[in-house]
């Protein structure tokens, strides 16, 4: 997907990198038809994803019952894709659907320990459900994306089945088909762990080219309105 400048001035959110802080990027991306339907997939997934995993503590919770954060991940997750109500989950990259369940054990926790005491500061209310009519987002960690010159890489959104072989574009295919082959070099892909590659190799290519050179200019402080966590976040 095709990327706008990043919007001035920078942002600097209040977390550590370093001795400095982190900067945040802003961009305006500009999504084909094709992406826009896997974007509104993938916030569409992540959002069942996160209330799901909102429902079952509280059932669980409910019933006496105490959940690891592993099973809760498994239950929503790995064991719901197998099911006929939630196979579509697996048309998405995993990425996502794991911080959203991140997401929402912090959204809990932060709750029970407000109400307990042990987080300090304003009162934390009960975790709501995400509503498709609310503002949609998803969360990438640094194996979820890249940025490659003026595009942007999301796995399952922007691959198009480039071979990590050899690099010859094999055009792109339909989300059921999990494995294909290069009619270049006949190299047999995973669909995911091909993507993977894509993504690595994109991500070390910018890093190498921004040896040497001024990538960005100083960082400046955010605005107060613009500093701090989302509501609910630790």
């Amino acid at each position: 997907m095709a990327l706008a400048r990043p919007s001035s001035p920078l942002k600097v959110i209040g977390q550590r990198y370093g001795a400095g802080m982190l900067v945040r990027y802003r961009y305006r991306i500009y999504p084909s038809p094709g992406h826009q339907k896997a974007l509104a997939r993938a916030l569409g997934c992540t959002r069942v994803v996160y209330n799901d995993c909102l429902r079952l503590r509280e059932t669980c919770h409910a019933a006496g019952e105490k959940i690891s954060d592993t099973e809760v991940q498994r239950r929503v997750i790995t064991l719901a894709k197998s099911t006929p109500e939630r196979a579509w989950l697996a048309e998405v990259a995993s990425v996502p659907l794991v911080q959203a369940c991140r997401d929402a054990r912090r959204a809990y926790r932060n709750w029970f320990d407000s109400l307990s005491g042990r987080r300090k500061g304003h009162r934390v209310g009960h975790p709501k459900f995400r509503s498709k009519r609310g503002r949609q987002s998803i969360r990438l960690t640094r194996n979820g994306f890249a940025l490659h010159g003026s595009r942007l890489y999301i796995a399952k959104v922007g691959d198009s089945q480039v071979c990590s072989a050899c690099g010859v574009k094999d055009g792109p295919k339909p989300l059921h088909i999990r494995q294909w082959s290069c009619l270049a070099c006949e190299t047999v892909h995973d669909r995911d762990v091909n993507a993977a590659k894509n993504i690595l190799a994109a991500g070390r290519a910018d890093k190498s080219n921004a040896c040497g050179g001024q990538v960005s200019p100083a960082a400046m402080l955010a605005p107060a309105d613009e500093a701090g966590t989302l509501r609910g976040a630790a």
